[in-house]
Formats: C-alpha cells, structure tokens, sequence
C-alpha cells in the first residue's frame, strides 16, 4: 500500500468561467477536505471540476466538453474568457510544488486546449521554470527525470489542438514528470454512488476497484474474497459493527454467469439479495469498500455520504474518511452537521453564491470567532447549525 509520504497532494486549486466559478480558489488543501454550504452554493459544481479533469485524461476532452453541453452550458454566463483549471501538487512530501494549467475555449470544430502549461522550480532558490507549454496544439516539453530550466526544448506537435498535451505526451517514457502527472489524474475517482446501481446483477468477474455509480460492487467484492480475504473480513468487521444483526456479506456466482450480491442476518439462516437490502446498508458497503481499497486512487471525491445513513453512523464515516487520507486525498461535499463533527475547522471550506450568482469559498477555520468556540469546546457541526459561520445559511440571503 502506498505510504502517506509517496501520495501525490494537490494543494491549491484555482477555477476560473466554469459554471458558476467565475473565479475561486481553495487554498492549503488537505489530505481530507470537506465543502459545505446550502443547495446552489457551487458544492457539486467544484466536485464536477475534478471529475471533468479526470475524464479529459481517461476518455478526452471532446467528450468530457461534449457531455457537459459543451460552452453554452459550461462557461460562465456573460463571461467571455476561457474556462481556466489550475492546480498546484506535490508527487511526494518535500517534492517541488508543480502547477498545472489548463485554459479550455471553444473553436469552430469544438474544443480547443488555448493553454497548458506544468511548471515548477527545482532547489530552494531561483524562480520557476515550465518544463511543457503548449498553445492550440503546439509547444515544446523538457524531456528527462528532472527537467532543468537549461535543458533543450524539444518541439513535439499534436494531431489536433483539442488534445492535451500533457495525457499524449505522459504516454511517453521520454516524459516521466509529465506521466507522474497523466498517472496522478487518470486515477482520480470521483463518486457517484447509486443505490439503486449496486442492487444489480452484473456478469461475474472480479474487478479490483469500485466504479463511479458502485455497479460493479459485487464484482469488486469477489476481487476482494479471491485476492485479499483478509482485507474483506475487516470491512466485513466494520460493516458488522454499524449494522446491527448483520452476519456475513457474500457474491455468488449463478450458473447463467451473474453476479449475485447477498447479506445475511444472523437470526436467519436465508440471505437476503441485494435488491432487497437496506438502502444504507449498501451505501455503508460500497463506502468500505472504496475507503479500504488494498491499492486505493490516490484522489477520491464523494459528494453527500450522509444520504440514506443514520445521522449517528456519520461522525464513524467522517473517521474513515480520514484514515483513508492516509493513502489518498479525500473531497467530500455535505449537507449534515453530523459528518461534520468528525472533520476540524481548517479541513472546511464554506461555499456561498455572493450577490453577482458567483461562487465563493473560505476556511472555516479562518472565519473570525470559530477558532475561540472550538477551543471552548463546541463542535463545528453545531456551530453551523447555529448560524454562527456567518455565511453559506440558505435562510439568510448573504452575499459579500
């Protein structure tokens, strides 16, 4: 399992035109980072950020610009400029901060990448330098383990100004930071879950990891019972825990070549099939499952965990969600003052609409008075409830 120390972090995100992020920027990330606010605030519009970037690397921009309605439903309204993504990571502790920049427009035959650049300054001194900058398809990349800002620059064109530079080109061994990037990102997985997705009965297979809508769950269960049975019976273990009365979880395979997902009751000898099972059972399942994955992504959006949970069971789940940024970094948008007891002031970022309908964010930890009430005693989520943050209550009509 990979260590905390060789996880890639981001560390900084800027958003500028996409949807209402006309332009906001999260800053000190951390290894668990939770979005709050009322419904329209922008919560799922940031987790769509990542999702978007990680499907420009796994399928290609055109079908992720294409999927979401391309610039009339992406862009900003009224603003005329490029969609703007841009992060700042880190591929181990004590590595160089590299920043990634990708500006998005549309030409007449689709999307155009009109920017991308990864920068990053190597020793303590001297200013940084970008080691692959493209524009509409052209642009050159300092090859090499460790680009130096004297290196050559090598031209290298792309077929076609939609594709991104740094996917094609981090396919190439030449190219090794520009692929520790293309791996960062194409491993990313953003959630989701359906309930009603993981009742299925898919063809039978073991699968290592969980996809977005949790389909393939009996599939990554039976990966789990054939590779890593030990790793199963301590889900199984926390599941147990959490849900009363529940003995053992298990795939069995159908002689029409299905997948059938089964939970048992310790009273009753009879399981009971997937389809029949309690929404929340199954939404805690596929969670474990996710969060204790042996080779976990190293990024993992999940938007709204409480729905379907009992509210007690939150503060447990916020736990996991914590250790399991020992191995991956964590986004998690919520709507519940429970989850949010078990995650701390400087992990919360507050979203808003301010009084343009843009979007806007600050630390919980930095909003004046929060820090004293915490130290007293009091609990973020209570202090939410209370109106106490000052902004992101969908009661009050505030803006800055």
């Amino acid at each position: 399992m990979t260590s905390r120390s060789a996880t890639p972090r981001i560390e900084y995100l800027r958003v500028e035109n996409y949807r209402a992020l006309k332009l906001v920027e999260l800053k000190k990330l951390t290894p668990l980072t939770v979005l709050l606010g009322p419904n329209g605030s922008g919560k799922s519009t940031v987790f769509d950020v990542f999702n978007f970037l990680a499907e420009c690397f796994q399928s290609g921009l055109r079908s992720a610009w294409d999927r979401r309605g391309r610039a009339r439903e992406l862009k900003t309204r009224d603003q005329a400029g490029p969609i703007v993504i841009e992060i700042k990571y880190r591929e181990q502790t004590r590595t160089p901060l590299i920043t990634y920049h990708l500006a998005i427009d549309e030409g007449e035959r689709g999307p155009i990448v009109l920017e991308e650049w990864l920068q990053w300054k190597r020793g303590r001194y001297g200013r940084p330098f970008r080691f692959l900058e493209y524009r509409s398809g052209s642009g050159q990349v300092i090859s090499g383990e460790n680009p130096d800002e004297q290196a050559e620059r090598v031209s290298v064109p792309l077929r076609s100004p939609d594709l991104i530079a740094a996917n094609t080109l981090g396919q190439l061994s030449a190219h090794p930071r520009v692929a520790a990037l293309r791996d960062f990102i194409t491993d990313w997985h953003v959630s989701y879950l359906s309930i009603d997705e993981t009742r299925g009965q898919p063809e039978a297979g073991p699968q290592e990891r969980l996809n977005k809508t949790g389909s393939n769950l009996p599939n990554v269960i039976q990966y789990l019972a054939e590779q890593y049975p030990d790793r199963l019976e301590e889900i199984f273990g926390i599941l147990r825990s959490r849900v009363p009365q529940l003995d053992r979880v298990d795939a069995e395979s159908m002689p029409d070549g299905r997948l059938l997902l089964q939970l048992k009751d310790a009273p009753f000898e009879r399981p009971v099939l997937a389809r029949f099972a309690s929404d929340g059972t199954l939404k805690m399942l596929a969670y474990l499952v996710l969060m204790h994955d042996p080779n976990p992504p190293r990024f993992i959006g999940v938007e709204e965990p409480e729905n379907y949970l009992h509210p007690r069971l939150l503060p447990e789940l916020a736990e996991e969600c914590r250790a399991a940024s020992e191995t991956a970094q964590l986004l998690v948008t919520t709507h519940s003052p429970f989850f949010l007891n078990g995650v701390l002031a400087t992990e919360t970022r507050i979203l808003y609409r301010n009084q343009f309908g843009h979007t806007q964010a600050e630390t919980a930890s930095e909003i004046r008075g929060i820090p004293q009430f915490i130290e007293s005693g009091a609990s973020l989520g209570h202090l939410w409830l209370e109106g106490r943050f000052g902004l992101g209550d969908p009661l009050v009509e505030r803006g800055k």
